[in-house]
């Protein structure tokens, strides 16, 4: 087997500084003071500069097409961009949105648009917003919302995407979104009824958009006057949209008696307009009992035209065939029958 060669201690001479034997000098591939070569920095810098570009073209992308979710103050947020399609929200849900989102936070971020002036129009989310504004008030939460936000070409389409989430989530009573189309059209977001119709609803079937149609009857009428309007059932608001339209002074008489107090409920008021509808049924078989006509009438013969009364029975001879002569042997027939 091989020996093995003992290694010896260093000599110290060699350690010592003053030693005048040196070992040789080589030259460092680092570059001088340690620092990298130029073309590395430069590489660096470059490598950098494109992957801050590729996020921030990323980032502009996502929020161009409403895919990114920014945190922003309940402040900045204007509840009224928008004339609200939902008239009244109720309060046991209200109640259970609040609980939800102390106990979990949102879940579901809201929809707005930037606006000229500053600060966010909402399109949608508006409960949401509303019970995180309560729950700020009672001290819960940072004061923010989440947000996607949407670049609507223009107004209809942001009235589109409202109509059209609370479609999906709750859905709307006839009235609301008979309203909705009516204050659109007031607002110049579209020229005509039927137009905002079939922009807003235009998923709706036909005879739903028919059913719309009619109540915008209603809205025309008694918007303002009613307190529960979201409560007027299919049938109802169908029969009242016709009454209205037979009797252009049936909506004057609603609002004035829906104006004086009386009504408390949702029953009240459906209760009030049930018997406006009664009254105006009465008034209109009164009216067509009075219409009929008193006689009824037909030709004898050619010139000949006979008319008798129903309320006393008597009868009239009229046109260019009663002669004198006939006068008179009709006459003389009478008095001999």
């Amino acid at each position: 087997m091989a020996k093995r060669k003992r290694l010896t201690p260093a000599n110290p001479d060699f350690l010592n500084p003053d030693f005048s034997v040196r070992a040789p000098e080589t030259k460092s591939m680092a570059p001088l003071g340690g620092m990298r070569a130029p073309i590395a920095d430069v590489a660096s810098e470059a490598s950098a500069t494109a992957a801050l570009q590729e996020v921030s073209r990323e980032l502009h992308e996502a929020r161009a097409q409403g895919r990114m979710i920014a945190a922003l103050p309940l402040s900045a947020i204007r509840l009224d961009h928008l004339v609200r399609d939902r008239i009244a929200h109720d309060d046991d849900d209200m109640a259970a949105l609040v609980s939800s989102l102390r106990d979990r936070g949102q879940q579901t971020p809201i929809e707005v648009v930037a606006l000229a002036e500053g600060g966010y129009g909402l399109i949608s989310g508006w409960r949401r917003c509303t019970a995180l504004m309560q729950l700020h008030a009672e001290g819960h939460g940072d004061g923010t919302v989440l947000a996607i936000e949407r670049r609507p070409n223009d107004a209809s389409d942001a009235y589109i995407a409202m109509v059209e989430e609370n479609e999906i989530r709750v859905g709307l009573s006839y009235f609301e979104r008979a309203r909705i189309a009516a204050k659109a059209v007031e607002q110049g977001v579209f020229d005509t009824e039927k137009r905002a119709l079939l922009n807003l609803f235009g998923t709706a079937s036909r005879a739903k958009r028919s059913k719309i149609r009619s109540f915008l009857t209603i809205v025309g009428a008694l918007d303002g006057a009613l307190r529960f309007p979201q409560s007027i059932g299919e049938r109802l608001g169908l029969q009242l949209s016709s009454a209205l339209e037979r009797d252009t002074d049936l909506g004057a008489r609603l609002r004035a008696e829906l104006q004086d107090g009386r009504v408390e409920t949702p029953e009240d008021e459906m209760q009030l307009l049930t018997q406006g509808l009664a009254v105006e049924s009465d008034s209109k078989d009164r009216k067509n009992t009075t219409a009929l006509p008193a006689y009824s009438e037909r030709d004898l013969r050619d010139g000949l035209h006979v008319r008798v009364y129903k309320s006393d029975g008597r009868i009239e001879l009229s046109g260019p065939a009663l002669t004198p002569e006939l006068r008179t042997r009709l006459l003389r027939w009478l008095e001999r029958s």
